[in-house]
Order: structure tokens, then sequence, then C-alpha cells
């Protein structure tokens, strides 16, 4: 990331924890202030009395649960400020429960936060990053968005089309949009979502201050999608390319690997 970057604010949100908290505090160390979005007014602020005291970082806190319209929309407010460079639409978790016979609720909900929340959040960010012409977003997408894994993999599908054709939109920008796709990284996403993930071999596993890294390097060279660690890479050429009824083997396999 460009040293331009030192004294702007970024928001970050799914702040508290994870790749969201990496971002806060890689970002926050790099001399960039922050807003910090999350549900949990205690652990926000917890996190944002960290970066202050490690990093010497301003952060204001915006308390905001993503599956509610409204509080999405003093978020997509907050990030309209001009005083915002770089956006990280991060928040998001997945479920534990097939589609059929599941909540539709729950599937509602998840679509609020996974797709809608990132939608608007962008749509509202954009105008000032491209009249600035400096800075841009990173949506935290997965490599689960190429394989065939029920709603989340859906809604990371769309994240990552999303931004590519936002990248292509602002190809004549200095303002960016990138999709970042990682595959399983240590963090509390899989206990959350009641995943097993004891058979799950140490070499898929990524560290979420690494993945930070990778995306920011490619963020500053300006590449449509990050996708970080060689596996990954390999795997998600190995889903984009693969014929669809191979895909969706691959996915089957991945599942029960998983379960």
């Amino acid at each position: 990331m460009s040293e331009t970057f030192v004294g702007r604010t970024a928001l970050v949100t799914g702040a508290t924890s994870g790749i969201g908290r990496a971002f806060a505090e890689v970002l926050a160390h790099r001399g960039m202030d922050l807003v910090i979005s999350g549900r949990d007014l205690a652990r926000l602020e917890l996190v944002a009395e960290d970066l202050r005291e490690e990093a010497g970082a301003n952060v204001e806190i915006l308390v905001a649960d993503l599956s509610e319209r409204e509080q999405v929309d003093l978020v997509a407010q907050r990030a309209a400020g001009a005083d915002i460079a770089l956006v990280i639409n991060n928040a998001g978790y997945g479920l534990a429960v097939p589609f059929v016979g599941g909540e539709v609720a729950h599937e509602q909900q998840l679509l609020d936060v996974l797709v809608t929340a990132v939608m608007r959040i962008s749509h509202a960010a954009l105008p000032g990053l491209v009249e600035r012409d400096f800075g841009g977003i990173i949506n935290v997408s997965s490599v689960a968005g190429w394989l065939s894994s029920g709603t989340y993999s859906a809604a990371k599908s769309y994240v990552t089309t999303f931004s590519e054709s936002l990248a292509m939109q602002l190809r004549d920008s200095n303002a960016h949009v990138m999709a970042l796709c990682p595959g399983f990284t240590r963090t509390e996403f899989q206990q959350r979502a009641g995943m097993n993930t004891e058979t799950i071999p140490d070499l898929m596993w990524l560290d979420p201050h690494d993945v930070v890294q990778v995306a920011l390097t490619d963020f500053a060279a300006a590449k449509p999608v990050s996708v970080p660690g060689v596996q990954y890479k390999t795997l998600g050429l190995v889903a984009q390319y693969l014929p669809r009824p191979l895909v969706r083997v691959l996915s089957t396999l991945e599942r029960k690997y998983r379960d």
C-alpha cells in the first residue's frame, strides 16, 4: 500500500476478530486512522484501545448490525465521508445448516450481510473516492465463491464478480476495487459457523495477518482479485477453469471432507 495512505482513514467492518481485526491492526501500524464497525460495543472498545496504545491511531467506533438496513445505511453514510480513503467490507459469517429445512430468515440475514451491505456501502463510498481519485475498496470474498457450497458460496460469488466489474469500470481511475479471496483462515469464523475443522490439514490454513499483507500488496498493484496462498491460487485456478460438473463434484467432496 502506498505511503500516501499515512494519516488517512480506513473504515473496516467486522473489525473485532479475524481478518477484519488483522486489517485494522496492520493499517493502524502503517499510519492510518480507523473507523471500526461491528455489533459488539465492548469488543469494539477493546480493539480500539489496543490500536490506540500499540499504534497511536485515532480510532472511531461505529456499532452496527449489518443485517439491519437502517444500520447498514449508517455505515454507508460514514463510508461516504470525505476523510475515508479505504473501505474494507469484511463483515460476514457462515451457516452450518442446509438450505432445505433451515430457517429462511437466517438465509435472508446472510444475504443481507454478505451481499446487500457490501453493495450499499460500496455504492455510498465510491463517488467520493472516484472524485478524489484516490484509495478504494477491498471486499473480502472467498475461494468458496468458485465452488457450489450453498448460500455462502453463492454470496461470495456475487462479491467477487461485483468487485471485478467495479475494478473494470474504474480502470482509468486511481480509485480501485478489489476482491480478496482467502481460503481457510484461522479466525472465529469456523467456530461461529459450527464447522468441524479437525480434518483440515495444517497446510490449508492461512494466518489472517499474512492474508492482509498479501491483500494490501495486491491492492497497491491494482489487482482486481487477490488470492493469498499458493495452495489457494492453485485451487482457485482449478475451480474457475474446470467444467462445472467437475466443480460440483469437487464441492461435494470438500463438504464431506470438512464435515
